[in-house]
């Protein structure tokens, strides 16, 4: 195959996706012949910043090329790593383009506008030469596995929320209550559901040591910035979102608390059940949600929203509504890509099902081995496959956990066995390395309301 100039390969291409360009896999094409060195720098909190060096080709030939590889390189880091201040060093004129596009009025205004929200000050795409680059200043952070005393473990998502009460790593309750978080615009009643959930995991324990949550959202210490769960909340009252579960915990006691996004409660879980360290956990239901933990089980303090990151170079993909962009993973690892390929494949779709019921529907005719639904299954296997070339540059992946409603039934099933069978044949030096997997029974006894009760260490 050929994009802008360089051919790459690529024996599986989804079948009913065929214009598909995995990011990961021409990036590695394109760096064949690159030779002008080029550094990326990304700061975010606390000095933190993270420095990739790569090269471009850095001809008026290849300058299309260029700046698509470090545009797409730059948004990949952003929602990767998250900051708010972006260093390019070595290029003048594709960071004179990339300050044009991260702007308030540019093609990148809704990056802008979050990471602006996330760490309430500009976003900055900062010109420097290549030897002005700044030093990397990075910091894993140690993550849960705190399994002593009497513990409260919530999970906050965005249809139900989930409680348990862990006593000395053993669940003695748990309860799970549908509750309506996005669509309301007073925190209060948020506030109200945590600590009633709170409240009632306590009553099930002599006391409460420590308590800790797994939330959808992107959070600076225990402050979502940016959270689905206040969807609707006006940011003119965002003060009192920030400091939502502090408060709430208060009400229980002088008790630790740690809030954690999801995704790497959910990588966190895998890295209890198999303890083991290196995984990513991959979950798609509504969008695509990420977590990661290290090889000693840290997490690197990354937002890892790879929802958003770009997954796929074909500029006629699928655009994702609420980021505006197009070809980033929601689009492929959630179920709007069983949506998106259904009708490819033959299957009518009812406009009037709400996106979890046309799931269903697809799942129900695989169930009875449909072809067109296992079209649909295989080339989200074959998506994944290429991605995992694209995630293992960013991560070191030695287990990657698939999870969510979209791997249930035997839908799941053809998803992990087409993305191990591409991985082998095109990627075997990959494929060794990366495990490609299922929870298994001990993960999801840990489950993760109890995986985020062990987040917080005692006092």
């Amino acid at each position: 195959m050929r994009y802008l100039g360089i051919d790459f390969p690529m024996k599986h291409v989804p079948e009913l996706d065929p214009g598909f360009i995995p990011f990961g896999v021409w990036m590695d094409a394109y760096l064949e012949g690159a030779k002008q060195p080029l550094a990326i720098a990304v700061e975010r909190e606390q000095g933190r910043v993270s420095v990739r060096h790569t090269f471009i080709h850095g001809t008026p030939e290849m300058a299309r090329a260029d700046y698509r590889y470090v545009e797409r390189m730059v948004k990949f880091l952003l929602w990767s790593i998250g900051g708010f201040k972006v260093y390019i060093c070595g290029c003048s004129p594709i960071a004179k383009e990339l300050q044009q596009a991260y702007s308030p009025t540019g093609k990148r205004a809704f990056d802008f506008d979050f990471f602006h929200k996330l760490y309430e000050v500009d976003l900055e795409i900062i010109d420097l030469p290549l030897e002005a680059c700044p030093a990397p200043n990075e910091s894993s952070q140690p993550l849960g596995g705190h399994l002593d005393g009497c513990r409260i473990g919530f999970d906050a998502g965005g249809s139900d929320r989930k409680v348990s009460a862990v006593i000395d790593g053993e669940c003695v309750y748990s309860e799970e209550v549908v509750w309506f978080p996005k669509l309301n615009p007073d925190p209060n009643y948020q506030y109200n559901e945590i600590l009633t959930a709170f409240r009632t995991a306590a009553s099930k324990m002599p006391r409460v040591d420590a308590i800790g949550v797994s939330s959808a959202g992107t959070f600076i210490g225990n402050a979502p910035m940016i959270s689905s769960i206040f969807y609707k909340v006006p940011r003119d009252r965002w003060d009192e979102v920030k400091t939502c579960f502090d408060r709430a915990a208060a009400e229980i006691g002088d008790v630790p608390i740690v809030v954690a996004n999801d995704g790497d409660v959910s990588a966190l879980a895998g890295a209890m059940g198999l303890n083991t360290g290196n995984i990513m956990g991959l979950a798609m239901g509504t969008s695509e949600a990420v977590g990661y933990v290290d090889a000693d089980k840290n997490v690197k303090g990354w937002i890892t929203e790879l929802a958003f990151a770009p997954v796929d170079l074909n500029e006629d993909a699928m655009q994702d509504e609420w980021s505006t962009d197009f070809g980033v993973g929601c689009k492929y690892f959630s179920q709007d890509a069983v949506i998106k390929l259904a009708p490819r494949a033959g299957i009518d779709l009812d406009m009037e099902l709400s996106p979890a019921e046309k799931l269903k529907v697809v799942q129900a005719l695989m169930a009875q081995d449909d072809p067109r639904a296992a079209k649909v299954f295989r080339d989200i296997g074959v998506y994944l496959a290429h991605t995992v070339v694209l995630y293992s540059h960013f991560y070191d992946i030695e287990h990657l956990m698939l999870m969510g409603r979209v791997m249930s039934g035997k839908g799941g099933d053809i998803i992990l066995e087409t993305c191990s069978t591409v991985l082998k044949e095109e990627y075997p030096e990959l494929a060794r390395k990366c495990e490609v997997m299922l929870p298994d029974e001990k993960t999801r006894r840990v489950g993760q309301a109890v995986a985020a009760a062990s987040l917080p260490q005692l006092r």
